[in-house]
């Protein structure tokens, strides 16, 4: 009976990994035709200046919470403020910081606190004070002081609560922006019909040149977490969302950088204030209201990068954020099981939740399962060696391969010296190795505490700054060294 129980799990794991890596090809397929039909006819220059001059010009909000962030907060406001858009507010959301991060801000900014009757349109943590700065300079910038939620859609809420405009954008304040990121992503939203979300591409910040919150110039980190972590980057967004892009199933807009429609947000309720995968949760909401409603909807990636942030930098604060994603996911099919094979859900229900379900919600504890397994018949002789060295470099290959790809893709979006992406080979020739294991272990805790019901917090990233003396980069810029799950399906950020 234990052999033939060994013998079908061996079958069910080889037609698993054989599916996994079908979708993996049909996913490149869809980039590549989707990157070719976001290619625009009209130049950049031109839809600047019909941007610019527009009366028609929507507004955006841009809606970034900050917990415990002093080492970062100064440098990070003024990339929020320095958009190349002619009509936008940036609101800061501190949730209830206790460093001395909203004390930098009013001293930096020259904030005053002014009477504001708060209008709570999404439940949040109680609203406190609201400052805006007495320099011109600054004028677009707001700053909501509230208690803290506990996780970061809570802030998020409370910063939609106060938001102008019909459209915003959801970011995290250590996050630096490109100048024209607004232009990009509005770009969709106005030329194509019924499009409630757009998400930019993401990259990795440590190791790059920031002055004064402006990117100055893009650089591969040397770092292993952070290297490892920009390979996750460009395989989630590149392949894995600009593939479910092109058939409308994009799984989640990223919680470090992504527009919305502000009203149809709000109309589906917000963010859930407990949910440790808000970007997850929130456009799963907006999907399903439109659903309930009958109404037509578009979730776009662009693959353009218009965000940098600064990620983990050792082993402990990676295992933080990825118990919490770990965590925020089996928390997101609990909660949102109902529409999975639902014909009423369109693409959400029929192909993107079971397609997560299957291939990236049990992947770990399959991997588990088949490490421990083969483990087993190693040690008691059941394993054919020379066809397990087959199914082993076959799949090994293929994933490299499909690293390759991505890597390619950056060159022809960045266009830097090739030397510098032979850091990114070499972590695709040690990731399977060095960090996966990892980063299944940690989604697998993250299940566990879900299970025995412990609570997770939106804890502290512990950043460096982008001026610390003693972070080991050229210019004051930390060389420290958040980033998606090994699958591309999917990535949420800190």
């Amino acid at each position: 009976m234990k052999e033939i129980i060994l013998y079908t799990y061996g079958y069910l794991v080889f037609f698993y990994s054989m599916a996994l890596m079908f979708s993996y090809v049909m996913l490149v397929a869809l980039s590549l035709r989707e990157t070719r039909r976001s290619r625009h006819s009209l130049s950049d220059i031109y839809v600047k200046k019909i941007f610019d001059n527009s009366p028609y010009t929507p507004g955006v909000s841009i809606v970034a919470p900050a917990y415990n962030e002093e080492n970062t907060i100064v440098d990070n406001v003024k990339s929020l403020l320095s958009q190349d858009w002619p009509k936008f507010e940036v609101i800061i959301v501190n949730d209830g910081s206790k460093d001395r991060t909203l004390e930098k801000m009013i001293e930096e900014f020259d904030l005053v606190e002014v009477p504001y009757l708060y209008k709570q349109r999404i439940i949040a943590k109680p609203f406190k004070r609201m400052f805006i700065s007495n320099r011109k300079e600054y004028e677009k910038l707001r700053v909501v002081d509230k208690e803290n939620g506990g996780t970061k859609a809570d802030p998020v809420n409370a910063g939609l609560n106060v938001a102008n405009y019909p459209y915003f954008i959801n970011t995290d304040v250590d996050c630096i922006l490109s100048k024209n990121a607004i232009r990009m992503c509005v770009r969709p939203m106005v030329e194509e019909r019924n499009v409630i979300a757009v998400s930019g591409v993401m990259n990795i910040s440590n190791a790059c040149k920031v002055v004064n919150g402006e990117l100055i110039k893009y650089r591969i980190p040397w770092s292993p977490i952070p290297l490892f972590q920009t390979l996750e980057y460009l395989r989630s967004f590149m392949i894995g969302k600009m593939g479910w892009s092109h058939i409308n199933a994009m799984p989640n807009v990223s919680g470090g950088y992504g527009m919305f429609d502000t009203e149809i947000a709000i109309n589906a309720g917000g963010y859930s204030a407990d949910s440790l995968a808000e970007d997850m949760d929130m456009l799963t909401r907006m999907i399903g209201y439109c659903c309930d409603f009958d109404k037509p909807y578009r979730v776009i990636q662009i693959p353009q990068t218009c965000c940098w942030t600064e990620g983990p930098s050792n082993l402990r604060m990676l295992y933080r954020q990825r118990v919490r994603w770990g965590h925020g996911l089996i928390q997101t099919f609990a909660k949102y099981y109902r529409m999975m094979f639902k014909k009423k859900y369109r693409q959400l229900g029929l192909i993107t939740m079971p397609y997560l379900f299957i291939f990236e919600f049990i992947a770990p504890v399959i991997e588990l399962i088949g490490f421990c397994t083969f483990l087993y018949l190693a040690f008691t002789g059941g394993v054919n060696w020379g066809t397990a060295w087959i199914i082993f470099l076959m799949m090994y290959i293929f994933c490299f391969q499909l690293s390759l790809v991505v890597i390619y893709y950056d060159y022809l979006q960045t266009r830097m010296r090739g030397w510098s992406y032979l850091r990114l080979v070499l972590a695709a020739l040690l990731e399977p190795f060095f960090y996966h294991p990892f980063i299944m272990l940690f989604s697998l805790r993250g299940y566990l505490k879900f299970i025995m019901g412990k609570r997770i917090v939106w804890g502290e990233m512990q950043r460096k700054g982008f001026n610390n003396p003693n972070s080991g980069n050229a210019q004051g810029q930390a060389d420290n060294s958040p980033g998606p799950d090994i699958n591309i399906a999917t990535q949420t950020t800190e």
